[in-house]
C-alpha cells in the first residue's frame, strides 16, 4: 500500500456505502468473493476502507456499468494495474459510452417531437399509443448503433412503400402460421417449424444490408425481439404474451436447424 493510502482517509463499511451509493449488502458480497476486501481492520474487527480501496470500488462499479459480470470484472482487475493510466483508460471508455447514450437521447427527443407534430389532435396523441411508441423507439435505439439504423433506413427506402407493405402482409401471414404451430403443439424441431423460421429470416433479410453488416443488424434484431418481445408486442395486433411465445419458439427452431 502506498504512503498516501497510509496517511489518507478511512471509511467504515456504512460510511463508504452512503458516500458512494453502494449498498452495504453489495460491499459485503464484494468482500466475500474477494473483489473488494477492506485493506484494514480495527482491533474489534470492523472493516476500514482506504483511498486505494475507494479507487478499486470505482473500477468495479464502472466496469459493471459497462456490462461486465462480476466474474469478468474480477478478471479485468486481476490483469490491470492500480495506476492512473488504467483509470484514465476506464474513464475514457465510460465517457465514450455516455456520449453514445447522449446521442441516442438526442435522436429520441427528435422522434418524439416529430410524433407530436404529426398528431392531428390539438391535445396530442392518445397516451397509450404514445407510450407504446416511445417504448418501441427506446428499445430500437438501444440495440442498434446510429450507423446500423442508417443502413436499415436505406434498405427500407430501397424497398419502397409497396415493397414494405408487401413484406408486412407476408410477415403477418408468417406470424399467424407460427401461432397456429404453437396452438397445435408442433415441436420446434419439426421440419414445419424449421421451414417457418427459414422463411421468417429470409423475409427479415430484405431489410438488412448485405454481407457482415447485415449479419450484425440481423443478430441485433433477434436480440431485441428476444429481450423485449412483450414491449414490442404491445404495438402489434396480436396479444403480447402470444408474440413472446412465438419469438421463443422461433429461436428454438433456429437452434434446432
Amino acid at each position: 500500500m502506498s504512503g498516501k493510502d497510509d496517511a489518507g482517509r478511512r471509511w467504515s463499511i456504512g460510511e463508504l456505502a452512503r458516500a458512494t451509493g453502494t449498498t452495504v449488502r453489495a460491499l459485503y458480497h464484494y468482500d466475500e468473493i474477494g473483489l473488494l476486501v477492506a485493506s484494514e481492520r480495527t482491533p474489534s474487527g470492523h472493516r476500514r476502507y482506504t483511498e486505494r480501496d475507494l479507487r478499486r470500488l470505482y473500477r468495479v462499479r464502472a466496469l459493471r456499468g459497462l456490462g461486465l459480470s462480476l466474474e469478468e470484472v474480477a478478471d479485468v482487475l486481476a490483469d490491470s494495474a492500480d495506476d492512473p493510466e488504467s483509470l484514465r483508460a476506464l474513464l475514457a471508455e465510460q465517457l465514450r459510452r455516455l456520449d453514445e447514450h447522449a446521442e441516442r437521447i438526442g435522436v429520441l427527443r427528435q422522434r418524439i417531437g416529430e410524433l407530436l407534430r404529426q398528431a392531428g389532435d390539438p391535445y396530442g396523441p392518445d397516451p397509450d399509443r404514445l407510450m407504446t411508441t416511445l417504448e418501441v423507439m427506446s428499445v430500437f435505439e438501444t440495440y442498434f448503433t446510429e450507423e446500423q439504423r442508417g443502413r436499415l433506413a436505406e434498405r427500407r427506402e430501397a424497398l419502397g412503400p409497396e415493397g414494405v407493405e408487401a413484406a408486412r402482409r407476408e410477415w403477418a401471414g408468417l406470424v399467424e402460421e407460427g401461432l397456429r404451430h404453437l396452438a397445435d403443439g408442433i415441436p420446434a424441431d419439426d421440419p414445419r417449424a424449421r421451414d417457418l423460421v427459414r422463411r421468417w429470416d429470409a423475409l427479415a433479410g430484405r431489410f438488412h444490408p448485405e454481407g457482415p453488416a447485415g449479419a450484425e443488424t440481423a443478430a441485433a434484431a433477434r436480440r431485441m425481439w428476444r429481450d423485449n418481445s412483450a414491449e414490442i408486442g404491445g404495438s402489434l395486433p396480436w396479444p403480447a404474451e402470444r408474440m413472446a411465445g412465438l419469438v421463443a419458439y422461433l429461436e428454438q427452431a433456429r437452434q434446432a436447424g
